[in-house]
């Protein structure tokens, strides 16, 4: 054999035991066991608490009395009553729906009336202690303390498994509530006993999601010995009922040691609900689908490896991570089946999804699925594609099957461009560009004044300026997508469309500015005057948090404030500033440094804008402090709403060392990386390793990059060097190396 055959041999054999310790060593790590889901729980952060597995439909887990607006996810930390468990929820948002079939087990007396702060019995609500309840990725349990009642739940993508233990010689009892939601009203409820061991039903509801349809099924591993049917507490005659506040209650005279409840759900039918059940968890063995939830949040949260001294940072790391794999959320069948924007009834061959909180998602959280999600990433596509076809747009905020049309501008054509432009191919590209071209021209939500005026008059359309400066980040992403798919005349379009921000800058003031139809600008503005939602010419934010929102045009954008050096200390203004707000604000406004609000998605960038100015060490002495001081492995530890994911991504990405400050150009802009090491996989056994020399929580600079063995003087990676796999080494220092990305030709680009 020759030699250098045999050395070929040798270091495959070399590389092969390489990929199989580190793949052993990868999976024998309980990446499950790093996550502390109380992360969020109270505060402002609203994210859900339960057991569920990743992207899946059922959601299943404890409600509190509902108290505000903390409470949106139907979970509080600093609560000590349940009123029952139900299967659906929103994570992170700022607006309350879903908790649709609420499950109560109890003893004593039947109760079915509404659990509220001011008659917290009146139903069978309980007191429970954080001491016995423990909740990990896929699993969750608690005692109810005034039933003596232990609980456990687990799930799989659209069956909710519930495990009661009663106390010996007691009547269990379990009501099953359609009334009750978090924040939603009910409009028509539907109960019916098929045999001694199955139920099925309807909640339909009218709340954030203006018409909700979701269909249930229940089995029950002990044959009932009584069923009962109440329309809120009035008893029904029979074993079926229909009305606006359905109820049923289970009843045992003698509890049996253990009772297991699997509840399916579905968008289509009961009957596709208790088929899902049959396909999903077709035995009565809880332990097993616990632990197959377990392996299926394992595999995913083992897509990034990270080698770190500090415990709290992974534990952090990992919470977060968990927290991007909530949302969106399966919204169809084991079959295939799922009900349509328009109402109707599909069958895709793709995976549909539900729970678009696309305003915060497209900065961050969409750009990372393109990386650690690429399996996914066609199917929402589809998705979005698909509810173009069935609304005549784009989604805006989707909410099970409902448009919400929350939250200014039309963030779904970024999304779908992003995808294009990185490459993704498993949707049709022609009706993509379609979507996005066609919803950008729509004449709603001031897009009719982009079209005559090229701005939003503020005296015709509430938050204009909000609106307009989305609107020009969509068109900056078609421009480029229309741009690589040889569209000439609609790049030039959309290109001139994504400057027209500049319509709002008032040079004497250098702020982003309302103005009416006539040219004149809005008598009300006050740069530190916090804009109140959907009243204002902003949205949740000020004059000096919009100055920041052009990441289609930085260049531009530096120009107008007067230059790099003119730039960078307006930035370093910005970040300092005080400002007493207006009491009035909305507690959106979060997270502050200076005017820099951290807990809110619109300035998630800003940080990063530095380095387009030459000056990357300024955006590594925000990012680390932010990582450090913002995110916290504590019950209130994010600085704000969660958002779906949105603020959990900007963590991931920031921690790793890179953000996508515009998502559609593919360019990543280096920050400060937080740990030693981190390793991506990738598709087809590639990895992405990330190597960070010298770091400290003094180290916070970087001084050099080296990429896949070369000298890197730039301050970006693309998302191509990263999906192509190889190595990224980063080294820091404790004082800034001003060179590094001084140079224009190494800074990041908008992509044009």
């Amino acid at each position: 054999m020759k030699g250098s055959m045999r050395r070929v041999i040798v270091k495959s054999i070399v590389s092969f035991s390489f990929f199989l310790l580190f793949h052993s060593l990868s999976f024998s790590q309980r990446f499950t066991d790093l996550v502390n889901p109380y992360i969020g729980t109270a505060g402002h952060a609203h994210v859900f608490l339960g057991a569920n597995v990743p992207f899946g439909a059922v959601q299943l887990g404890p409600d509190n009395i509902f108290r505000g607006w903390d409470w949106c996810s139907g979970y509080n930390y600093t609560d000590s009553i349940i009123k029952g468990f139900s299967h659906t929820h929103l994570s992170g948002t700022g607006m309350p729906d879903l908790g649709d079939v609420l499950i109560m087990p109890f003893t004593g007396q039947v109760k079915t009336g509404m659990v509220t702060a001011e008659a917290p019995t009146a139903g069978p609500s309980s007191r429970f202690s954080h001491k016995k309840e423990k909740v990990k990725p896929g699993f969750y349990a608690v005692t109810l303390d005034d039933y003596n009642i232990q609980v456990q739940l687990t799930a799989t993508e659209r069956v909710g498994f519930h495990q009661y233990k009663f106390p010996a010689n007691t009547v269990a009892r379990l009501l099953i509530d359609l009334k009750e939601g978090i924040g939603d009203k009910t409009t028509d409820t539907y109960l019916e006993k098929v045999n001694d061991s199955t139920l099925l039903g309807y909640r339909y509801s009218k709340g954030w999601a203006p018409d909700q349809r979701l269909y249930f099924a229940i089995r029950l591993s002990a044959p009932m010995q009584q069923f009962e049917v109440y329309d809120s507490s009035k008893k029904q005659a029979g074993n079926s009922a229909k009305g606006d506040a359905i109820k049923g209650v289970i009843s045992f005279d003698k509890a049996p040691a253990t009772i297991l409840l699997k509840v399916g759900i579905s968008p289509v039918s009961s009957e596709n609900a208790l088929a899902n059940i049959t396909a999903e968890i077709p035995h009565w063995n809880f332990d097993k689908v616990v632990k197959d939830a377990d392996a299926k949040w394992n595999r995913e949260l083992g897509k990034i490896v990270i080698d770190t001294k500090d415990a709290t940072a992974r534990k952090i790391f990992y919470t977060a991570l968990y927290h991007t794999m909530i949302d969106p959320a399966l919204f169809n069948d084991a079959n295939g089946e799922y009900r349509g924007a328009d109402k109707k009834v599909y069958k895709g061959f793709f995976n549909n999804y539900t729970i678009f909180s696309l305003w915060d998602t497209y900065r961050a959280l969409n750009p990372l699925y393109t990386i650690t999600q690429p399996e996914r990433v066609n199917d929402m596509i589809n998705t979005m594609l698909r509810i173009y076809k069935q609304q005549g747009k784009l989604p805006i905020w989707h909410l099970a099957g409902n448009e919400t049309n929350l939250m200014p501008g039309m963030s779904g054509v970024q999304i779908v461009a992003e995808a294009y432009l990185k490459g993704y191919r498993g949707f049709d590209t022609a009706l993509a560009f379609e979507a996005v071209k066609n919803t950008s021209l729509r004449n709603e939500f001031g897009l009719d004044y982009v079209k005559s005026l090229e701005y939003i008059p503020h005296n015709k359309v509430q938050e204009s300026v909000a609106k307009a400066m989305e609107y020009c980040i969509s068109d900056g992403s078609i421009a480029l997508m229309a741009k690589q798919m040889g569209k000439k005349e609609d790049a030039e379009l959309f290109l001139k469309r994504s400057r027209y921000y500049r319509h709002y800058f008032d040079s004497t003031t250098k702020f982003f500015r309302g103005k009416n139809e006539q040219g004149e600008w809005n008598k009300t503005f006050g740069p530190g005057r916090t804009s109140h939602p959907w009243i204002d010419d902003y949205c949740e934010g000020n004059a000096w948090q919009y100055t920041w929102l052009v990441p289609q045009d930085v260049e531009g954008l530096i120009q107008l404030i007067g230059g790099d050096t003119a730039f960078v200390n307006r930035l370093d203004e910005f970040f300092k500033l005080k400002i007493e707000f207006d009491p009035q604000s909305p507690p959106d406004i979060s997270g502050m440094i200076g005017q820099y609000a951290h807990g809110n998605e619109p300035g998630h960038h800003t940080t990063y804008l530095y380095t387009y100015a030459g000056a990357q060490w300024k955006t590594a002495e925000k990012i680390r402090f932010i990582l450090k001081e913002q995110y916290l492995d504590s019950t209130d530890g994010i600085s704000g709403n969660e958002d779906c994911g949105q603020m959990s991504a900007w963590y991931i990405f920031s921690a790793l060392g890179f953000y996508p400050v515009f998502p559609a150009s593919g360019a990543y802009v280096l920050g400060s990386p937080l740990f030693d090491k981190a390793t991506i996989q990738l598709p087809k056994g590639k990895t992405f390793s990330l190597k960070v020399l010298q770091n400290s929580p003094k180290n916070i600079y970087i001084q050099r990059v080296i990429l896949n063995g070369k000298p890197w003087p730039n301050t970006y990676i693309t998302h191509k060097q990263i999906t192509q796999g190889g190595t990224m080494t980063i080294v820091m220092g404790n004082k800034p190396n001003v060179s590094f990305g001084k140079l224009p030709v190494n800074r990041p680009r908008s992509g044009y």
